[in-house]
């Protein structure tokens, strides 16, 4: 199992991406737990390769994307990025990622110049202090069988998740309320890059946003195989200035799940209380046969 500070770098290493033209990159890729490309790492190398043709003085503060095809974890993936729109305040970036010649992803990325305005946000729920809480290492191998649980502490090594709950495989076959809170941090300090941290931040949201859809139907999810299912869609808001390197609480919820598709929202918050990034995601998420 690597150690979490030669996790994080491989990780650093894997959103660091090659610049093959001006607006061409190419990625690896690392293994996961099922055969294809994990949702969060294509998500955030696109946003990578969008925000390095952005003036560094705008920041990212949403996205929009569409996963099309299952990634090949074994081949290098493409990401052309499309120059939408450079205005006076705003600037819009296209990014496709292709692999075998087919396109596999799609984003949008908007970001903007900093400026005053209007605030307000919602309050910040109640959760338990991240550090009172069982580390991944230590609560996994409770609830999932050896080999299960040693792979799925290795994809994760490089970020701190902690679940304030028992995650869905540690109580399947009892439905409970659609709704779970998980902290999260990397497993090192980071640079002071503001879009290193939202690219970091884009790559854990995909980690557990639709549990709360298995939650609410007693599964135990992708691990223990008693759902199939994969990202459809994700949309992220980032209002507020975060780091990666410090806590952060994801709180999740699913309102609706029908038709072979669930649906997942949740907001992240930092430690003491800001409102940084608003999260929706919809997947599929299937009973097998």
């Amino acid at each position: 199992m690597p150690e979490a500070h030669s996790a994080l770098d491989g990780l650093l290493d894997l959103l660091d991406l090659e610049r093959i033209e001006r607006d061409i990159f190419r990625g690896e890729s690392r293994s996961a737990l099922v055969p294809r490309v994990f949702g969060g790492q294509v998500a955030a190398q696109a946003l990578v390769a969008a925000g390095r043709t952005v003036p560094e003085d705008r920041l990212a503060h949403s996205l929009h994307a569409y996963f099309l095809r299952p990634g090949d974890p074994g081949a290098p993936i493409v990401y052309t990025v499309d120059r939408i729109r450079d205005g006076r305040s705003f600037t819009t970036r296209r990014v496709v990622a292709v692999q075998h010649g087919q396109p596999i992803f799609h984003l949008s990325a908007s970001f903007q110049a900093y400026e005053e305005g209007l605030d307000h946000q919602a309050g910040m729920p109640a959760a338990p202090d991240p550090e009172s809480l069982p580390t991944a290492a230590e609560m996994l191998p409770r609830h999932l069988p050896g080999e299960i649980a040693d792979r799925l502490v290795e994809a994760r090594a490089a970020v701190d998740l902690r679940y304030a709950d028992t995650p869905p495989w540690g109580s399947v076959g009892e439905p409970r309320e659609p709704r779970s809170q998980v902290w999260f941090r990397t497993n090192g300090k980071l640079a002071d890059d503001h879009l290193l941290h939202v690219c970091l931040a884009t790559y854990v949201s995909d980690m557990t946003l639709l549990d709360s859809v298995l939650l609410a139907h007693g599964r135990g999810g992708w691990a223990l195989g008693d759902v199939v299912g994969a990202s459809l869609d994700h949309a992220m808001w980032f209002h507020r200035p975060f780091r990666a390197d410090e806590w952060l609480l994801y709180d999740q919820e699913s309102p609706s799940a029908s038709a072979g598709r669930g649906l997942g929202q949740a907001r992240i918050w930092t430690r003491d209380g800001k409102l940084a990034i608003t999260v929706i995601q919809e997947g599929v998420v299937r009973v097998p046969r």
